[in-house]
């Protein structure tokens, strides 16, 4: 039946209001973080509603709760914004880079920076409610990392780009943090609750489900721990490289579905676990790609992102096996797909964020942030593919730092896009927070 126009107005307005809209309040979503959000999404992209420029770039994802949106950067500041029109609520002076995604409950808005902080920050005012100092943050770091010279020399590595983002349950936040620690704090009061040591750096962000915090550390175990005494439960192994440090660790936060929990590793594997045991069901190799991104996992199927390869994959939940797959034309992909309706929207260091039709597999649209639009040209090549001797130019320490520097420059979208009602909510490196509809 067709409707007459009034009413399609009506329909459209319903949808639009915050108020009849599931909130994105924390990272991927939920608790069990997997990355699917109750929305209707954008089938097919019309106007940028609004964008709010920061001074410096937007590594982690946005969080929007009670018709405000959350964002740090690495300008030193976190922003609250509102969320029709993106004007600024306030503005909270951390000092440092905000690279972690915030999480929002209670009238209370956590997140963690690089002066080795965790915050809880009144989400009406912006006023500092209490703030937990970790054992100090730093990057991962190894010696001929990634096979760069000189060889003998210890470096960070400047793909480590984000910190962990915080979950909130029962009362509690959980993160980890550089330092090799997952910590779970009194959500009210800031109070140590437990920390649990692991072996390397944990930037990684937790997923709990039924009592259980479920998040990988760069020692290459993937670990789950009680959610209230903080007790081991059980580990599982991922790959070594003892040699150049490239194919160990584990950036990606794990998604819990029906008695599974799901993982990407840089020792190019996606692995499926027991979530009761940590038994492995099956592993998903990737020649050679690591898989930061973070799944997404609905009806069945998990999805994720490759990096150097720069595939986004559909997969059989239960056996691993690959039923659908399509190429992001070359450029590294970092951002955590997100799945609303029948749409999956996935960012990547092209600039640009990619909407992908679930029918057919392929993109529907796709939206170019500024940065790419300014200094793109200079990086790729005439087929569309990025340029990698001008970005990184040797196998150089210093050159790699550098090249990472001109992939941000390109407006690199990093982090993974929220969707409420009809609009997708994205950050990029040129700085700029993005409202797409």
């Amino acid at each position: 039946m067709r409707l007459k126009p009034r009413f399609a107005s009506v329909l459209v307005v319903f949808f639009c209001l915050p108020s009849f809209c599931a909130d994105a309040w924390m990272f991927r979503a939920n608790a069990q973080h997997t990355g699917v959000y109750d929305a209707p999404g954008v089938p097919n992209f019309s106007i940028v509603k609004w964008k709010f420029h920061t001074g410096g770039m937007l590594i982690g994802s946005p969080a929007l709760k009670d018709g405000k949106i959350y964002v740090g950067s690495a300008d030193g500041n976190f922003y609250a914004l509102e969320v029709e029109s993106g004007v600024l609520q306030w503005k909270f002076e951390v000092k440092s880079r905000v690279p972690s995604s915030p999480a929002v409950s209670d009238g209370i808005v956590y997140f963690g920076a690089y002066d080795g902080n965790f915050y809880a920050v009144d989400a009406s005012t912006g006023g500092l409610k209490w703030k937990f100092q970790t054992g100090g943050e730093r990057r991962f770091a190894g010696k001929h990392l990634h096979g760069v010279q000189p060889a003998a020399e210890t470096m960070p590595d400047p793909f480590d780009c984000y910190l962990s983002s915080p979950v909130f349950w029962n009362g509690a936040v959980y993160f980890g943090s550089g330092d090799g620690n997952v910590y779970s704090l009194n959500a009210a009061s800031g109070a140590l609750n437990w920390k649990f040591k692991t072996g390397d750096v944990v930037h990684a962000s937790p997923a709990i489900a039924d009592g259980t915090v479920f998040i990988g550390s760069w020692d290459s175990y993937f670990y789950a721990i009680d959610a209230l005494t903080g007790r081991e439960k059980w580990r599982f192994k991922t790959g070594e490289d003892p040699d150049t440090h490239n194919q160990v660790g584990i950036q990606s936060s794990a998604a819990v579905v029906d008695g599974m929990v799901y993982f990407g590793c840089r020792d190019s594997h996606l692995y499926a676990l027991d979530a009761n045991t940590g038994q492995k069901k099956w592993a998903f190799g990737t020649d050679g790609s690591w898989v930061v991104a973070s799944p997404a996992v609905r009806d069945g199927k998990v999805y994720f992102a490759t990096s150097d390869s720069s595939l986004l994959y559909e997969l059989d939940a239960r056996s691993g096996s690959v039923l659908r797959s399509v190429g992001m034309n070359h450029w590294y992909l970092y951002s955590s797909p997100a799945l609303a309706g029948n749409r999956l929207y996935v960012g990547s260091t092209q600039g640009k964020l990619v909407a992908i039709d679930l029918a057919g597999f392929k993109p529907a649209w796709s939206f170019e942030t500024e940065g790419m639009k300014t200094h793109g040209p200079a990086y790729t090549k005439p087929d569309g593919t990025p340029n990698n001797d001008v970005i990184y130019r040797s196998d150089f320490y210093d050159d790699m730092v550098a090249g990472v520097d001109r992939t941000m420059s390109m407006g690199a979208i990093l982090s993974s896009p929220i969707i409420v009602g009809n609009v997708v909510y994205v950050a990029s490196a040129d700085g700029n927070l993005y409202a797409l509809r």
